[in-house]
């Protein structure tokens, strides 16, 4: 009686480790897809004039719940859903953009893809 007192014990406490674990990994997937930017500083950095400054915003806005969906994919169908939303993102970027600043920003979107580890 004792032995399967002290196993049903250990079970239990087991159960919140496993429970934090997903939670944390969760967490991590979560901000590792979060792709928000302070958008004043990217117009900055680009030299965004007004205009440009509100398509932007609204076509990043976009992007990020792109990469937030693809964050709750699963194996393949993750890195499908990264890959299309950031062709969207730079097509997109494209139309608003001069050449310079696209260079620019498709530089800091490489580097920020590299830097979380989603582009291979």
């Amino acid at each position: 009686m004792k032995k399967i007192f002290l196993t049903v014990a250990a079970v239990f406490c087991m159960m919140p480790m496993c429970a934090e674990n997903e939670n944390t990994e969760s967490v991590t997937a979560v901000n590792t897809y979060d792709m928000s930017v302070n958008i004043r500083r990217l117009g900055n950095v680009l030299g965004l004039t007004t205009d440009q400054m509100e398509t932007v915003s609204n076509i990043h806005h976009a992007f990020c719940d792109e990469m937030m969906m693809a964050s709750q994919a699963h194996g393949d169908d993750r890195k499908a859903l990264v890959d299309e939303a950031v062709t969207r993102d730079l097509k997109y970027m494209a139309y608003v953009l001069t050449p310079v600043q696209m260079g620019k920003y498709e530089l800091l979107l490489n580097t920020t893809l590299e830097n979380k580890g989603l582009k291979q």
